[in-house]
């Protein structure tokens, strides 16, 4: 199986060892506490989960800047976006070197992590700004990447972390959430050798499925892995136990049986373009993936960044980086000309016309009323689920 990003084996940050884990809990009772913001919380799911191997902890300020500036550690390691925990102020922790991360997304904001502090620092304005320019490609207030970012705070708490338990994730989304561990040892149960992953923060439509037929054809792949972002999403977006029912629903009509898994991790999407579409990879190659599918736009926000920058940043990552390989896909679409989902690339002699293309908002309204999608747009079985939804709202 392909190794994961950045060490021989995967070093999940959990506590699996129930007797630790209770030991650290009590622990907690009498460490000082500090609530971090969702986003925090989140980065301390996917450390716990093994998706950010081989970090060990939350990042400081000099390797929140060099990763911004060249995409590497102070020490080298290769990794495109900063993780870090930061707050306003540090009135409840003071000077302490440990302490307890409580969780702002559970009721009661249980512990979800405890941390050694190593540094205690303060980003300037201009520190600031070079984190969001190079990471976010804009200093734009309005995205809401950097508006997410800018608004938890300055003050830079780094060091290493313990898991204690993946927050909200494991118990709203029992049958969906997976840690890269889990996925890999489901690979492994399938005898994959070469696996394909789809991210998705949406439902899958009749091109998005297609698509990954034609990712694991062309590839030669065994198996698909669907993995669906669980965390915090932008305004508008469909809540996961929608998203999830209409993709499993999909899966069982029309895939092959046990050529598909769907499995979902917990994490605030950063809408960073092709900063993250690298992040999202280095997810895929810890997971045990060794193909990722990376469209257009691939998360993206707005008008901020190119169609295919997400792909082109690849191109600049130096060879033997990354073991994972990239499927460089394009909008895929309904072609009236041939009958069939096609990469609109691969079809020059089309126009706009010649393809069936639907807005997000013409789809949301059709489904509000209750109306049927067309069936070169969307399974009827995917539609009804979210007919069902929007016509609850």
């Amino acid at each position: 199986m392909i190794k994961p990003h950045g060490s021989a084996r995967l070093n999940p940050l959990f506590v699996y060892d129930s007797t630790r884990n209770d030991e650290l809990q009590k622990e907690a009772e009498n460490l000082p506490s500090l609530q971090v913001s969702s986003a925090t919380a989140a980065n301390a799911v996917m450390l716990g989960a093994g998706y950010f191997n081989p970090l060990t902890g939350y990042m400081n300020i000099a390797d929140a800047i060099t990763i911004a500036e060249n995409m590497h550690t102070s020490n080298g390691t290769f990794w495109p976006t900063p993780v870090l925990n930061l707050i306003k102020n540090t009135s409840d922790i003071g000077n302490t070197r440990r302490i307890a991360l409580h969780d702002p997304n559970v009721k009661g904001n249980p512990v979800i992590a405890i941390q050694d502090v190593k540094a205690i620092e303060e980003l300037t304005d201009e520190q600031m700004a070079i984190i969001t320019e190079k990471v976010y490609g804009t200093t734009d207030a309005e995205h809401p990447g950097i508006a997410a970012f800018s608004t938890q705070g300055r003050i830079v708490v780094s060091g290493p972390i313990e898991v204690l338990n993946f927050s909200y994730f494991s118990t709203e989304f029992p049958d969906t959430f997976r840690t890269a561990i889990e996925i890999r040892n489901e690979i492994a149960e399938h005898g994959w050798n070469k696996v394909v992953a789809f991210q998705t923060r949406n439902p899958m439509h009749l091109a998005h499925e297609e698509l990954c037929h034609i990712a694991m054809d062309r590839l030669g792949c065994d198996g698909l892995v669907i993995h669906m972002l669980l965390g915090k999403l932008k305004k508008g977006d469909i809540p996961a136990p929608v998203r999830d029912a209409a993709i499993r629903k999909m899966v069982e009509l029309y895939f092959q049986p046990n050529s598909a898994m769907v499995t979902g991790y917990g994490f605030d999407m950063l809408y960073a373009g092709p900063r993250e579409a690298v992040l999202h990879a280095i997810f895929r190659q810890n997971m045990g993936a060794t193909h990722f599918i990376i469209g257009r736009d691939h998360a993206g926000v707005g008008d901020y960044y190119g169609a295919f920058e997400a792909q082109e940043i690849f191109d600049s990552i130096p060879a033997g980086t990354l073991e994972i390989e990239i499927f460089r896909a394009d909008h895929t679409a309904w072609s009236k000309k041939l009958n069939k989902v096609v990469m609109m690339r691969e079809a020059p002699d089309h126009a706009k016309e010649d393809f069936i293309l639907l807005s997000g908002t013409k789809v949301r309204e059709m489904l509000s009323n209750g109306e049927a999608l067309p069936k070169e747009f969307s399974r009827p079985e995917v539609a009804q689920i979210l007919i069902e939804y929007y016509q609850s709202l």
